[in-house]
């Protein structure tokens, strides 16, 4: 009788030689050694398809000690899933995964001469969580811990606030380094929300800083881009003898905190702030900007507040810089009216206690 073999197919030809290829690479170059005791689906994206399930706990090491036919031979394990197992090999011997798009696993294994970029990003340049691998987020947990940054709040770097949920605008970067991205998603009250928010306030603190040395001489601080020009103004306010005029306040300092404002608090809010600085006419009361509104004066305290509660994460050190103008104007014998938007200023954004705006008798 004669027997009957099988004929392998151009594609099979071609995924055989992509995975002797990057097996030699890896198990060849000293440098892939470490990576050899991580498991497959450290390069896996969430949004891979037909990836090889079998095989994702396994280590490199493990996967690339299997002979190919015996890989293949696994329950389960078809030709699109051995091409899912080639793409990720291929996938760690790079510095950055590559950045998938949805569905695009579907095509051939990539060669040697393919780019790997590892932008998590889609093609219009918007941050994309569902590109985010482990090995990614490992880079970017490691640029916090090197440049010192795990005491930073998230929402003190977050691109917006308005993007971001309240309850973790004051959570320290070290609440989330010792978590895999897995791991965050598992968390209680982390959905896809707030998961994106986390990733990138990363992401974001890597691309500034991947090129960035430390160094034993200097230490480095990220801050809201409106901070450095408005600490510049008060410090050199408190150096000399004059008092800032009210345009100068309004220039230097009222503009800056108010342009914050509406990015993260939301136009309302920025237009009730201008009404109550009188930036554009007599200060408003808080009666007024009710009746405007067709609100209630509480649901106008309460919309006011969110500017304190931005400034407490965007720059808490303005709470006692502005405190210490204020009072350096009174002992040098100015009077309220004098510094009227300047203390308006301080009491809107950084209050001294809950009851400033009930003080004023034109609310």
């Amino acid at each position: 009788m004669m027997r009957v073999t099988k004929v392998a197919s151009a594609e099979d030809y071609q995924l055989i030689s992509s995975f002797d290829e990057v097996k030699r690479t890896l198990l060849d170059e000293s440098k892939f050694q470490d990576r050899l005791e991580k498991p497959l689906a450290y390069w896996a994206l969430p949004n891979d398809r037909r990836l090889p399930l079998a095989f994702l706990g396994r280590s490199l090491g493990d996967l690339l000690s299997t002979p190919f036919e015996e890989l293949s031979a696994t329950p389960g394990i078809g030709q699109k899933k051995i091409s899912s197992l080639v793409r990720l090999l291929h996938r760690a011997t790079k510095e950055e995964p590559h950045s998938t798009p949805y569905g695009a696993q579907e095509q051939a294994p990539p060669t040697q001469g393919d780019e790997i970029l590892g932008m998590p990003c889609t093609p219009d340049g918007q941050f994309d969580h569902t590109l985010v691998s482990e090995l990614l987020w490992a880079k970017w947990r490691e640029s916090v811990r090197v440049h010192n940054l795990q005491h930073e709040k998230l929402g003190r770097l977050a691109s917006s606030l308005a993007e971001v949920p309240t309850v973790i605008w004051n959570t320290p970067l070290s609440f989330y380094l010792d978590y895999t991205v897995a791991e965050i998603r598992r968390l209680k009250t982390h959905g896809e929300k707030r998961v994106r928010v986390v990733l990138e306030v990363f992401f974001r603190i890597h691309q500034m800083l991947e090129n960035v040395k430390p160094q034993q001489q200097f230490a480095l601080k990220l801050q809201p881009n409106f901070v450095p020009a408005v600490e510049r103004f008060v410090l050199d306010r408190l150096a000399d003898e004059n008092q800032p005029s009210e345009d100068d306040v309004r220039a230097y300092i009222a503009d800056a905190l108010l342009k914050q404002i509406k990015l993260d608090a939301g136009d309302t809010v920025f237009d009730l702030a201008v009404g109550r600085l009188g930036l554009g006419g007599k200060p408003q009361s808080v009666r007024m900007q009710a009746r405007m509104l067709g609100v209630t004066r509480a649901r106008i305290y309460q919309l006011l507040e969110d500017c304190s509660k931005v400034m407490s994460v965007r720059w808490p050190e303005g709470q006692a810089l502005l405190a210490t103008l204020v009072q350096k104007g009174i002992n040098a014998g100015h009077s309220p009216i004098e510094q009227r938007l300047l203390i308006a200023v301080r009491e809107l954004f950084f209050p001294t206690k809950l009851e400033s705006f009930e003080e004023d008798p034109q609310i």
